[in-house]
């Protein structure tokens, strides 16, 4: 079995280079490639590329790639968190494809599957579907939706083994298996790293076929986006 471990996150990015596109995987902060994004950041790439459900916040996530305008353009689906997003968007500064979150996971997962392009009723007769070939499928109209496809793909794991076989946990099941399948080389770092064949193939929700690099990532932060607690009721 083909033993896709690499050293560190140092190893794990070599190769990448100015201009190239980018999947980033997690939904808010949760599952985000926290390790890969620190590196991305100190190698100082720029003209990316980020293909991403969100920007993360302003000090955390794919928000530290903005703060560095190491990022050209970004696809995604919603940016509402992140007030350098903001500032660059409506200065002109970062160019951003705004994509109906369904939309955006189909057309990762379309582009994983090898399928260049699919119709979905979804943002049709609004600007999302402006300059989109359009077609009539029993009396409803769809949009022609194009595959995504990347350079790299970056997503966390909670568990994998040196085959490169993932496991995902909780929510960070979100667009980390899907992007895990659409990247020309996929790189996971996991929280926790084992030999291969101690996973049950029962759980395993990314197949190693898809990963080229796995590492041992290191002190996850793990932030909370929002949190919102309910008011301590005082019983009288």
């Amino acid at each position: 079995m083909i033993d896709k471990t690499v050293p560190n996150v140092q190893a794990a990015l070599q190769g990448l280079a100015d201009g190239m596109t980018l999947m980033l995987g997690g939904f808010g902060l949760c599952g985000i490639p926290e390790n890969s994004i620190q590196e991305i950041l100190r190698l100082g790439v720029k003209d990316l590329t980020c293909i991403s459900n969100n920007a993360g916040v302003d000090d955390f996530g794919i928000g530290l790639l903005l703060q560095t305008k190491q990022v050209r353009k970004m696809i995604s689906s919603y940016v509402g968190e992140n007030a350098e997003f903001e500032r660059q968007l409506l200065s002109g500064e970062l160019e951003v494809d705004l994509i109906p979150q369904g939309t955006l996971a189909e057309r990762i997962r379309a582009g994983g599957a090898g399928i260049p392009a699919f119709y979905t009723p979804a943002g049709y007769g609004t600007e999302v579907g402006e300059n989109k070939e359009s077609r009539e499928f029993n009396s409803k109209m769809y949009l022609l939706e194009m595959g995504l496809t990347a350079d790299f793909a970056f997503v966390k794991a909670w568990k994998g083994d040196t085959a490169g076989n993932l496991i995902y946990k909780g929510t960070a099941r979100n667009f980390n298996p899907m992007m895990a399948t659409a990247g020309k080389i996929t790189v996971a770092e996991v929280e926790e790293l084992v030999p291969a064949g101690e996973l049950d193939p029962n759980q395993i929700h990314t197949p190693g076929i898809f990963v080229q690099r796995i590492y041992q990532g290191e002190q996850y932060e793990k932030r909370i986006e929002q949190r919102t607690v309910r008011e301590e009721v005082k019983r009288q």
